[in-house]
């Protein structure tokens, strides 16, 4: 009967519009959705190979897996800056501490120096 009453109240709580997570950026003012959104696609469009716990991917198998970490950390209420999202999602791996890296043109670095210089490069061109 607990488990029917928890559903009901989550489903008012819906309805009400009162659910914080069914944005993927409830967190993030309109700054923070913007600046997350373009070093999301800076992810997907590059050509660099990602290093996550040792294993290479591509800028759009990066992208979609930054994308659900973003969506995770969001539902929680523990992202609210661009800094943020790449302190907490887009740094290191979330089950072996590992960091992540990025080669670029067989330049490697952690991925966290590579999307900080995009940010503060977006931050410039910016009026």
């Amino acid at each position: 009967m607990q488990v029917i009453r928890r559903l009901g109240v989550a489903l008012i709580a819906v309805v009400a519009g009162g659910w914080p997570a069914l944005s993927a950026y409830a967190a993030l003012d309109a700054t923070g959705q913007r600046e997350v959104a373009a070093l999301l696609d800076y992810v997907g469009n590059s050509h660099c190979r990602f290093i996550r716990n040792g294993s290479e991917y591509s800028g759009v198998d990066a992208k979609a897996h930054l994308q659900s970490k973003l969506e995770y950390l969001e539902h929680r209420d523990q992202i609210n800056s661009a800094e943020e999202f790449i302190a907490r999602a887009a740094s290191t791996s979330s089950f072996s501490g590992k960091p992540y890296k990025v080669n670029c043109d067989g330049k490697e670095q952690p991925s966290a120096d590579w999307l900080t210089e995009e940010l503060l490069r977006l931050r410039q061109q910016q009026p």
